[in-house]
Formats: C-alpha cells, structure tokens, sequence
C-alpha cells in the first residue's frame, strides 16, 4: 500500500451526511477504504479536537501550539499505515499525539533556556471578557498545569476529556489502578496548589 503525503492539513468542520449527522469511523472506514490518504484525512478532520487541544496543553505561544499541531498530524500520517482499525481511533491517536507531545517538550527545553517568560501577572492582559476574578483563578490553573511532569499533564488532559480509567490506561501503557491512583494525587496537587495561590 501506497501511501502519499497530505498536502495541507485543514482544521474546517467536517462535512455532514445527507441526514445531518457527523460521519462515523466505521462509515469513514468503508467509504474511503480505496483511498487511505482520504480516509486518513477524513478521521483526523473528524477527531482534529484531540490534536488542537493536546498542543494547547502543551503549548502556550501560538506559534509553538501551531508546530506542535502540525507534527502530531506529520506523526499520525507516518503511523498511521500501522493503525489497527480494531481499535478505536481517538485511543490511538491520542497515545500518538502525547508522545509527540512529550518529545516537543522535552526538545523545547533548550531553546526554552534563551527565553524570557512573560510574567502575565506583571502585566495588562488584552481580554477582559472574564471577571478579575475569574481570569486570575484561569491564569493560576494554567501555571499549575505548566509545572505538571508531561505523564501527569497527559493524565489531565485525558480526566478531562472524560475519558474512562480503562482507555487512559490503555493510552498511557500504565494499568487502570495506576490511573486511579494518580488521578486522585494529581486532584489533591491541584486543589493544594490552588489554594496556596
């Protein structure tokens, strides 16, 4: 099987069946089964969410989140010849989309040492649409989230996403008591390092 790179990934909403409902991966599966770039194409429009919102928590500059974005989908091209389609599609890629996440981080770490942080509280924020409030206790929850270790941010990401313990187990290669457990400290972390804030 022949497989030819995408062009351009494109992050539009995924077009509607005749009925008005999103297609699903099986339908995907059989309808594109001729073309794996389309099929390809198809199930990462269908479950781009997963891509975007793994390079947000991993990423706060637009640009970075926008690389990241763009090597989770290279990536999930790469592997993808290897997908087994008797497992669900957003396990798989959300195991791939981690992974890669974790390795742009950890490489990041060194062009990270000749930057600067921005200290958002030192300065005036452009968007008042929250309360003061509101928008410090957002801040805070995002600067906890920055100094989680990459498993525990992967962790979070995944709780809160409404994933089941068995699928995060699954996602992460840890077993579901390992994930219960770690859910409850990762709890405990946050509601402590909230509230010291």
């Amino acid at each position: 099987m022949i497989f030819r790179p995408l062009a351009r990934i494109t992050w539009e909403t995924p077009a509607l069946r005749h009925n008005g409902t999103f297609p699903v991966d099986q339908y995907t599966m059989s309808v594109d089964a001729a073309d794996p770039s389309r099929q390809f194409a198809a199930l990462l429009d269908r479950h781009r969410g997963i891509v975007l919102k793994v390079a947000a928590s991993y990423c706060r500059d637009p640009h970075d989140r926008a690389d990241l974005a763009q090597e989770i989908a290279a990536q999930l091209w790469r592997a993808y010849p290897n997908y087994d389609e008797r497992r669900s599609f957003s396990t798989w890629m959300y195991r791939i989309a981690l992974n890669v996440a974790i390795s742009f981080r950890r490489s990041g770490t060194l062009r990270d040492r000749h930057a600067v942080a921005l200290d958002e509280a030192l300065h005036d924020r452009a968007d008042d649409t929250q309360a003061p409030d509101a928008d410090a206790r957002v801040r805070e929850l995002y600067r906890c989230i920055d100094r989680l270790d990459p498993l525990n941010r992967a962790l979070l990401i995944l709780y809160l996403d409404e994933r089941s313990q068995r699928e995060i187990a699954e996602i992460l290669g840890i077993s579901e008591t390992n994930v219960a457990t770690k859910i409850g400290r990762l709890k405990e972390r946050l509601r402590n390092d909230m509230s010291e804030a």
